[in-house]
């Protein structure tokens, strides 16, 4: 099978990874301030807060700002449950906007039409590795007096008419396995704001400012130099990873607008995508549906996968949850029986984009 992801690492990252083993200096320390800082140069912010995972920065960044009962937090539909459970952990409401249909990113009318005495924040999701329209949802933002938390998860590089994803708002990102960059688990908050970047400091240490002074009710959700050793080396190579995935992308680009039926993943204009997941659309007016091609594909050697089979809030857990307002979002229901998505990863070997194109080729739909 040509593979949906792939965890490979280099020489050098063991190398790294052996060099803090042998230091003995193993929990957070050198090596995770020397990967917040190259974050935060991608990121284009002054600081840089690196955490145990993705989830624990979207939850550190809403209460280090504040959030909680009796807020609202405006966000999108069509996201990984994380957005969510990070919503819900903090004690606050979480408000769902309609999404674009061919870029499936969260759209500003939608957002604007929420917006009422309890929203505190829009909490923007970066979906596949293009940010969300942040010129119309920061415009919105400041005549609301709102917050604004970028979901940044998948889209570590990304560009919005020239700024990097995470230099928005409270710029939160994830370094999961499968992620562009990975340190296994992980995760980090970028901010330019000195007073919400010391909070996170705090927060993430048990509350302390040095040890055994506490400043504040907090927990351990530290990084480890472990991980960051993983990571240093990926980080140097974001644009040579970001790079191959575009070049990946474009490949399919070319083969799939001649398939019928099927539509390639939408740029927003003045975006740099970095394809996270190369996400097509199997149309209604496709004589298949989508779990039909994803078996024609898999007949062929390719991996796919569903990323996301329904709205975030349409499970059983979230129907009834006094913190899920589960608001009318049909474009976001139509998708998510729509889209499927193809590799595209920088390990892709010549062989297997080959066999990925000329699969895609032979399809009938």
């Amino acid at each position: 099978m040509v593979p949906l992801s792939r965890v490979q690492f280099e020489h050098d990252i063991e190398q790294g990874l052996l060099e803090v083993l042998r230091s003995g200096h193993i929990a957070q320390g050198p090596a995770v301030a020397r990967f917040e800082d190259m974050v935060a140069a991608i990121a284009g912010t002054r600081h840089c807060i690196a955490v145990s995972n993705g989830t624990v920065a979207l939850i550190a960044a809403m209460q280090a700002l504040g959030i909680g009962p009796g807020d609202e937090v405006i966000t999108s539909p069509f996201t990984f449950v994380a957005t969510l459970n990070a919503i819900l952990t903090v004690g606050a409401t979480a408000r769902f906007a309609d999404i674009d249909a061919d870029d499936f990113l969260l759209r500003a009318d939608a957002v604007e039409a929420l917006v009422n005495q309890r929203t505190r924040a829009i909490m923007a999701v970066h979906l596949y590795g293009q940010t969300a329209d942040m010129g119309a949802l920061g415009d919105l933002a400041k005549r609301q007096n709102l917050l604004v938390i970028e979901d940044a998860a998948q889209a570590l590089g990304a560009t919005h008419a020239g700024r990097p994803a995470g230099s928005f708002g409270a710029g939160c990102f994830s370094f999961y396995a499968t992620k562009n960059v990975t340190t296994g688990e992980g995760g980090a908050i970028t901010t330019d704001d000195d007073s919400f970047a010391d909070s996170l400091r705090v927060l993430r240490n048990q509350g302390m400012r040095s040890r055994y002074d506490y400043a504040t009710v907090g927990s351990n959700l530290r990084m480890t130099d472990l991980q960051a050793a993983i990571g240093i080396p990926q980080l140097a190579r974001i644009d040579e990873i970001n790079g191959r995935r575009r070049a990946n992308a474009a490949a399919l680009d070319a083969v799939v607008g001649g398939v019928a039926g099927l539509q390639p993943p939408t740029v927003r204009p003045g975006n740099e995508h970095v394809f996270h997941q190369y996400t097509v659309r199997v149309l209604p007016q496709s004589s298949r549906q989508r779990d039909d091609v994803a078996r024609q594909l898999h007949e062929r050697g390719i991996e796919t996968g569903v990323y996301y089979p329904r709205p975030v809030f349409d499970y059983h857990c979230f129907r009834d949850h006094p913190g899920v307002a589960a608001d009318h979002c049909p474009v976001a229901a139509a998708i998510a029986t729509q889209v499927l998505s193809l590799p595209v990863h920088h390990h892709l070997s010549a062989t297997e984009l080959d066999r990925l194109v000329g699969a895609i080729a032979g399809m009938t739909l």
